[in-house]
């Protein structure tokens, strides 16, 4: 089959790998039709190569049809249409009972003190084939898979797989009240949807991005936006909240922040050092660029709460631990438990209304053998492009 694999820093290639089979009893394959590129995606192209290998297949936002179930698979059938979770988990662990997901106990990844596998992420969450490809084998069949009605274009579910549990746990998390003000850090897919859960539910939101195509997609559905190139976010999000600051904030960026030029020089020359050198620094050092943290801290009021949605990699180092005691900052962050939230994001999903813009929400659908030009556009944020859907 056709797979979009990682072969080196900055090199994403689409090869022939093998097919997928089944393995486990409960396994099923899936014929992939619509797969998206992540903002993590972009991590494994220049920031974690320590922690890849050539020919990995990469992609985690899968759905498609069931095309072979295993012998213990009672809950799906052969022509099932099905998302499928980034999180390998189990559903019946103690975590998965516990809607921790993200940290199945039947996949952690001991070896690297990491949590639950993820698909096409690196060896650092198990090194699980990823969904850019046309098939996919798929674990857990009877709890894994979300199954959804077919009729509706894949754009409708698609989402299920990453986008929408992510931002409606980063909203959950940040917990604002019902006269919240609450400000998301990026106004990439993350941060996009996030704004949209938040306007749905009647916060005011401000949008804060350097992108002016991306500020006009938040602007279009409701939310005030600041322009990071403006300078001080901070205090522009007091001078419109009487001073105190915003009552919650996303940080939908993670370590794709534009921060220190030295830190960001020092992430690069890691990334192109052998992975067993680099490998223990990027997880112990503080590489990371921390200037949508500060950020966050900065503009959160008083006794208000920061949700990270954004992925950080390493270290933290230095950590404003006084102003964060001071100012009673309640902080919660952590990969999404994607089926812990498919009940409550099912009914957006279903109002033919589409009230979350979902129909609508990719900027752009490329066949799969444009994958290495498509990474290459979304890095660089080129041609307006916000969410890339791939149609293997």
């Amino acid at each position: 089959m056709k797979a979009v694999t990682w072969q080196g820093r900055r090199d994403i290639r689409v090869d022939d790998v093998p097919d997928p089979r089944i393995i486990e009893g409960d396994d099923i394959i899936v014929e992939i039709t619509s797969t998206g590129l992540c903002g993590s995606d972009l991590h494994l192209y220049e920031v974690l190569t320590g922690f890849m290998t050539p020919g990995d297949v990469v992609g985690h936002e899968p759905m498609g049809v069931v095309t072979e179930v295993g012998p213990a698979v009672r809950e799906l059938s052969v022509g099932d249409r099905v998302v499928v979770p980034f999180n390998v988990s189990c559903g019946t662990c103690w975590m998965c009972r516990h809607h921790l997901h993200s940290q199945c106990e039947t996949t952690q990844n001991h070896d690297k003190g990491t949590g639950a596998s993820l698909f096409g992420y690196s060896s650092l969450y198990g090194q699980i084939p990823g969904g850019q490809a046309e098939y996919l084998r798929v674990p857990f069949g009877n709890e894994l898979p979300i199954k959804v009605p077919h009729g509706p274009t894949d754009d409708r579910f698609l989402f299920l797989s990453d986008v929408l549990p992510t931002a409606w746990q980063a909203l959950q998390y940040a917990d604002p009240d019902p006269e919240s003000t609450v400000l998301v850090l990026g106004a990439g897919p993350i941060g996009d949807m996030a704004s949209r859960f938040a306007l749905d539910a009647g916060h005011r939101v401000i949008s804060v991005d350097r992108e002016p195509e991306r500020l006009d997609r938040v602007r279009q559905r409701g939310a005030e936006t600041i322009d990071l190139e403006s300078g001080k976010v901070a205090e522009q999000v007091r001078d419109l909240t009487d001073g105190r600051g915003a009552d919650a904030v996303i940080d939908a960026v993670g370590m794709e922040a534009h921060g220190s030029p030295i830190v960001e020089g020092m992430t690069k020359l890691l990334a192109m050092t052998p992975g067993a050198v680099n490998r223990p620094v990027m997880q112990a050092a503080g590489v990371d660029r921390m200037a949508a943290l500060h950020t966050a801290f900065d503009s959160v009021r008083r006794g208000g709460t920061v949700s990270i949605a954004g992925v950080y990699g390493g270290a933290m180092d230095p950590f404003p631990m006084m102003q964060l005691f001071d100012k009673q900052v309640s902080i919660r962050m952590g990969q999404a438990n994607v089926r812990a939230w498919t009940d409550d994001l099912m009914p957006f999903l279903e109002n033919d209304e589409d009230p979350l813009g979902v129909d609508s929400f990719a900027t752009h659908h490329l066949p799969l053998s444009e994958a290495p030009e498509a990474y290459k556009s979304f890095q660089e944020k080129s041609d307006g492009m916000v969410k890339v859907v791939f149609k293997p």
